[in-house]
């Protein structure tokens, strides 16, 4: 039996929740729940802390896991990122008082604060900065006020908050972060559920990204047509009724199917329409 860590709480659990469900994988029902067996699929999920999920993942005890980016490299755990999941996604940056560095490489002998001092701490060591890092849980805005730091390391979504406490964000950003499943550094990769379960997971993103696309058009202008909707192979193509009019069927970006209705239209395809992807295998 394939066993899974998931977050427990935060931005990660109910995203990672609801990408399993649209995968076909029983979810728990109660948030006090910490283990649940989904003995259809041969697998069984651990509810655990997200920060710790890389380290139980890396012990070997569980197969794989999902978390943050962040924390995986955060934890310093001997586990290792095998797909991108496209959720949570967020950005680190250092930030400080106007005028006090421009960028990464002003920072020797300064004190940088932050709830990541793993991330921080390789980003330093590997652009050759001795600088010395401080661990705070949490509000690390006002650790510069504070005279705990001169520059802090977090997570920059607008950058309200840090405008807002008299900082700006210096530098190019430490790590862009998101969901991600990871597994222990040089475990089998080839093991045939985890194929399995990377496979059902592929097949929600690629459905979330692609809608289904199906229009009626003349025979005369079909090369113009498929050229807007090649798919992801190529397009269906069949005979209608009426002679010289054919269907086409395609996948196409649910971003750009808007646009790609709008020039189909104007090549004169009629009966366009779009309809959802919910499970899909490439």
């Amino acid at each position: 039996m394939l066993r899974i860590a998931i977050p427990n709480k935060g931005s990660l659990s109910g995203p990672a929740g609801e990408m399993l469900h649209e995968a076909g994988y029983q979810q728990r029902r109660e948030a006090k729940e910490l283990r649940i067996v989904d003995p259809e699929n041969e697998v069984e999920f651990f509810y655990l802390r997200p920060r710790d999920i890389a380290i139980y993942v890396s012990s070997g005890r569980l197969d794989i896991g999902i978390t943050g980016r962040d924390l995986l490299i955060d934890s310093g755990a001997d586990a290792e990122e095998i797909l991108p999941l496209g959720f949570a996604r967020s950005t680190f940056r250092f930030a400080t008082k106007p005028g006090t560095a421009g960028g990464v490489e002003d920072l020797k002998g300064m004190t940088v604060a932050t709830s990541y001092e793993g991330i921080v701490a390789k980003h330093l060591a590997d652009h050759g900065i001795d600088a010395s890092v401080v661990h705070l849980d949490g509000a690390v805005e006002t650790a510069i006020e504070l005279g705990v730091a001169e520059v802090i390391a977090d997570v920059v979504e607008t950058g309200t908050s840090l405008r807002n406490a008299g900082l700006e964000v210096i530098g190019e950003p430490i790590m862009k972060s998101e969901a991600v499943v990871i597994r222990r550094t040089g475990a089998d990769g080839e093991e045939p559920k985890v194929q399995q379960f990377l496979r059902r997971l592929q097949g929600v993103l690629v459905a979330r990204t692609y809608v289904m696309m199906d229009y009626d058009c003349r025979v005369e202008q079909l090369e113009k047509a498929v050229a807007l909707t090649p798919g992801l192979e190529s397009p269906t193509v069949s005979p209608l009724h009426n002679e010289g009019w054919v269907a086409v069927r395609a996948m196409v970006p649910a971003k750009e199917a808007q646009r790609i209705m709008d020039d189909l239209y104007d090549i004169g395809a009629r009966a366009i329409l779009t309809t959802a992807i919910h499970a899909c295998r490439l």
